[in-house]
C-alpha cells in the first residue's frame, strides 16, 4: 500500500552517551507539529499520543524532510553511564 513503507534505525552515538532513534517513511507530505507545540488528543481519540511520549522521554527530537517523498522523525536520548 502506498505511503506505508518505513525504515527504523537505532544507533548508539557519541562514544555511548546518546541513543538515536530514527523512523523514515514515505509520507513526506504529512509532517508532525514542531517539538514543543504538541497538544494532547481528545480523551476518546484512538491515536495521536506517540509523539507526546517521545517528547516526554527524549532529550531532543525533530523531523528531517526528504529526499522526496520521505521524512525522518528522530529522537535522541542521553544515556547515563
Amino acid at each position: 500500500m502506498a505511503g506505508r513503507d518505513f525504515q527504523l534505525r537505532i544507533a548508539v552515538e557519541d562514544a555511548g552517551r546518546r541513543l538515536r532513534i530514527e523512523v523514515t517513511d514515505t509520507r513526506g507530505d504529512r509532517l508532525p507539529p514542531a517539538p514543543g507545540t504538541l497538544s494532547p488528543p481528545p480523551d476518546d481519540a484512538e491515536s495521536g499520543r506517540g509523539l507526546l511520549i517521545v517528547e516526554a522521554l527524549a532529550a531532543r527530537w525533530g523531523v528531517t524532510p526528504g529526499p522526496v517523498p520521505r521524512k525522518t522523525v528522530w529522537a535522541e536520548l542521553d544515556l547515563v553511564r
